[in-house]
């Protein structure tokens, strides 16, 4: 019986039961480097209580096999008490003991104990991930996050080693019976929720430092510090860069809350095949190891990784220390955690640009997550761990952090931080709800901040603020700021509070656009007249949100459009340039727009672009553009000159440049659907036309690959050469996509074959291997739309949720142009044929309907710019999208 999908009351009523104390668990992986050997010995101990003697619960394990369960010294009959993924313990005491040993299963899909072969050296590494509920595929727990206890580790391993777990190594002891094993031992923890518990065992290269404080109370507070990441990536590794960052961090964040760093050691594990960018398990911090740059990363990337660091750091309080009762609350710690993670850049490293990036990149995120038919408040409703999963999502955490942005500007830094101190003191090692975290802060501000939540925290959609302007020639005579707010699904406004600054913007002598005044005003209603402005000289460039100080989408006025669509390079100010580019992506996205003008306005401006970060963010917009929102017939045309740009300003900017890597990677993407450069590719590979200061490293040459495959221009034996030059986990996988991106249908075949129907390929490959499937012409790939449609239930049934996400989500047909130039989104054969699927099976689990509604959203939204575009349609937004009620 599969009982896996933990119901949020079912959670509500074992915590309102029992109260649980410690853990004990020992894992036994010294066999883990054997392939043959698919499963490691488990057991745990929990101390508990339960408020109501000879009531029942039940624990949650995920296993191969329950050895035995042994309750309060009385062992119970394995037959009786497992039920698939429970164990049931009946007639509990007031003070219980339980102890379950079985066999747990290695995985490949990143849940649970991930196993990992390194196909340059053959060492074995493993890791645990656990968040929502993955605890429980390797020991038995009562898993869910207000089940607080200490836990000690105990492992079993290697001797040759290194293993690292959330506590202190207390000792390690080579084994009588083993030579070549050692058992180590670790301190206990503090309370923590099962689910940032972690071990850490392989063959892995450590690095070692230490960051220490003196108190306001005179003491010293001391944390060891370990960098972790696989031998054959350590000449990559900057742990010097990582360290320096980390003590940055430290040093902020232990000012700025006012509480001691709490768990001891910090330790930060950079890992393989990992499904998230990092996961804050205290003591123990593992992240992916796409963060150790093994090929030219721009500075972007390794600020978004300082990002990523601080963010993580940001949770040893806001999420660790306090945290959430149930998922529905996962905001308390990720949206704080965003938040945290830009704020931490900006203040305590020396980048300054990390608000600009924020702008342009992780609201981005939340804006696309904001207006598809499945969003949700930010304090959301989660029936069930599947549901949970799901809500790892771009309103948690982008949605959430612009927020709290607004948040700290309505109530003041100063109190802002007094609160979340307060909620520290409270409630340290528990876990709470909305209603404390109000509490706390609306006593440290003294504002009522009940309405503030119930308008930005309980409520869906993204407001959109335009501007309506009546003139005397030059002379403003009357500006109107209007919101328009509708929910994507039900299409009932939210009108919400905004706090914005109005900036004005005019050429300077030196030809620049520059802000030469600002407002600030308030905006509550659907219409609020900017009284400051009446009588002012009408300026070129009139930006609402200047300084991006709301969370809402930006209509320019026209004449402030015409302005940026001649001179947006000349905006000196890098957010305001920000906020431009992202005005002009939104007006193409809705289709008011046409998205060929996006293009151009990349083609002629991107050149000029000084954030690196921005101009990643607008030639990857540009390539979305063209692939999805550009009418077909328009569509070759476009690209081929955009190709060509993007290879001329490869040979023009600053060799060596972040700048010239961008063109090269953007040339190279382009390049999978256009073959005007693939000549100047194939010279980039085997050096007969070299760019100066270009590195065609691993990761850009595997790109140059997947492009030349994707033309039938790189057979089997160059790619399999290739990877015999590169053996890493990433070339690898770069391999997996070009050999999947063939345009051959017998190649498409296995490629369908390998990711639908075959076990093997980890999750790194499974998601290579559908990159490089989704490669290809609509008639190559037609054949698999009702396959597609076939294999949903039983690959949801049958495969982990995270394996399942990604081939739900990774083979939805979405790359489809409209039938004919005068067609209806709404009648597209793949539109039609996803709400067939979607009306035929109203009972399917709901994380599933929810990604197989996004992706329709995903197709109908490029369908209806493509739509608006052929039109010449000058609409308010995309059409409502019909036919789907997300329940």
């Amino acid at each position: 019986m599969s009982n896996e999908n933990l119901k949020a009351n079912e959670a509500a009523a074992r915590s309102a039961l029992i109260t649980t104390h410690s853990y004990d668990v020992s894992l036994d992986v010294r066999s883990a480097a054997d392939p043959d050997v698919s499963g490691y010995p488990s057991r745990s101990t929990i101390a508990f209580s339960a408020s109501q003697p000879g009531a029942s619960t039940f624990m949650d394990f995920i296993c191969r096999d329950v050895g035995s369960v042994v309750l309060n010294g009385t062992e119970l009959p394995v037959s009786d008490v497992v039920d698939g993924s429970r164990i049931r313990l009946d007639n509990l005491q007031a003070e219980n003991e339980v102890t379950v040993t079985g066999t747990a299963l290695y995985s490949s899909s990143g849940e649970g104990m991930h196993r990992f072969f390194d196909p340059a050296d053959g060492q074995c590494y493993l890791y645990t991930q656990y968040e929502p509920a993955d605890a429980r595929r390797v020991f038995a727990t009562f898993e869910q996050p207000d089940l607080k206890a200490r836990f000690t580790f105990h492992v079993t391993a290697p001797s040759g080693w290194e293993v690292a777990s959330n506590g202190t190594e207390s000792g390690r002891f080579p084994l009588d019976d083993d030579a070549a094993a050692s058992r180590w031992e670790f301190a206990p923890t503090l309370p923590m929720s099962t689910y940032i518990t972690t071990v850490v065992a392989g063959p892995y290269f450590k690095a070692r430092d230490h960051w220490s404080k003196t108190l306001d109370d005179g003491t010293r507070l001391d944390v060891p510090l370990a960098l972790y990441c696989r031998a054959s990536m350590a000449k990559s590794f900057d742990t010097a860069e990582l360290f320096k960052l980390t003590k940055q961090g430290l040093e902020f964040f232990n000012g700025l809350f006012d509480f001691p760093y709490p768990w001891g050691k910090y330790d930060q594990a950079f890992v393989p095949e990992y499904n998230l960018g990092a996961m804050e398990n205290p003591g123990l911090v593992t992240f992916t190891e796409n963060y150790v740059f093994t090929s030219r990363a721009a500075d972007s990337q390794y600020q978004a990784r300082a990002n990523t660091l601080m963010h993580e750091m940001a949770h040893m309080w806001f999420g660790d220390l306090v945290t959430m009762q149930w998922w529905d609350d996962l905001w308390l710690k990720e949206s704080f955690a965003d938040y945290m993670g830009t704020l931490g850049v900006d203040r305590a490293t020396d980048w300054d640009t990390a608000w600009v990036n924020f702008a342009n990149n992780r609201k981005a995120w939340a804006y696309v997550q904001d207006q598809l038919p499945t969003t949700h408040p930010i304090v959301a409703d989660v029936p069930d761990l599947e549901a949970a999963k799901q809500n790892f999502d771009g309103i948690t955490y982008a949605k959430g952090a612009s927020v709290l942005k607004q948040l700290v500007a309505y109530v003041g830094f100063d109190a802002f931080v007094a609160g979340s101190r307060q909620y520290f003191r409270d409630h340290q090692y528990g876990n709470t709800t909305l209603a404390e975290l109000l509490s706390a802060l609306s006593a440290s501000s003294g504002r009522d901040l009940a309405v503030w939540a119930r308008q930005w925290l309980q409520t869906s959609g993204i407001s959109t603020l335009s501007v309506e302007l009546e003139a005397s020639g030059d002379v403003l005579d009357r500006v109107t700021l209007l919101q328009d707010t509708p929910d994507p699904a039900s299409g009932r406004q939210e009108l919400r509070p905004h706090r914005l600054r109005i900036g004005l913007y005019n050429f300077d002598t030196g030809g620049m656009l520059v802000r030469t005044a600002s407002v600030e005003t308030d905006l509550s209603g659907a219409a609020e007249e900017v009284s400051e402005l009446a009588g002012v000289a009408r300026p070129a460039l009139l930006l609402v949100n200047d300084g991006d100080l709301s969370y809402a989408k930006v209509r320019l006025d026209s004449g402030s459009e015409a302005t940026v669509r001649a001179s947006l390079d000349r905006i000196s100010d890098p957010m305001a340039r920000a906020l431009c580019w992202t005005a002009l992506w939104n007006s193409a996205r809705d289709g008011v727009t046409p998205a060929s003008r996006y293009v151009e306005a990349v083609r002629s401006f991107a050149p000029a672009e000084t954030g690196i970060g921005v101009l990643l963010n607008v030639l990857g917009n540009a390539s979305t553009a063209l692939e999805h929102y550009v009418p077909a017939d328009e569509r070759d045309s476009l690209r081929e000159e955009f190709v060509s740009a993007a290879a001329a300003e490869l040979h023009r900017a600053a060799p060596g440049s972040d700048q010239q890597l961008a063109w090269a990677r953007t040339l190279a993407t382009l390049s999978r659907t256009d073959a005007s450069q693939l000549a100047l590719l194939r010279g980039m590979l085997d050096g007969t036309a070299a760019v100066p200061g270009l590195a065609v490293d691993a990761e850009l040459r595997w790109s140059l690959w997947h492009a030349l495959a994707a033309h039938g221009m790189a057979g089997e034996a160059e790619l399999d050469a290739e990877l015999e030059r590169d053996t890493t986990a990433s070339g690898r996988a770069g391999h997996a996509t070009a050999l999947a991106a063939r345009p051959d249908a017998a190649v498409k075949a296995a490629a369908w074959d390998a990711a639908v129907r075959g076990t093997e390929l980890s999750n790194q490959l499974l998601s290579a291997t559908i990159a490089g499937f989704n490669t290809g012409a609509e008639d190559l790939l037609d054949p698999f739309v009702e396959p597609y449609f076939g294999c949903l239930e039983t690959v949801w049934a049958e495969r982990s949720i995270e394996i399942a996400s990604r081939i739900v989500r990774g083979l939805y047909p979405a790359s489809r142009d409209l039938a004919r130039a005068d067609g209806s989104p709404e009648d597209h054969p793949v539109v039609a044929r996803t709400d067939a699927w979607l009306a035929a099976h109203p009972d399917a689990p709901r994380a599933l309907r929810r990604i197989i509604i996004e992706q329709r959203s995903h197709l109908h939204r490029a369908l209806t710019a493509q739509s608006a575009s052929l039109a010449g349609l000058r609409s308010s937004g995309v059409p409502p999208i019909s036919g789907i009620t997300w329940v």
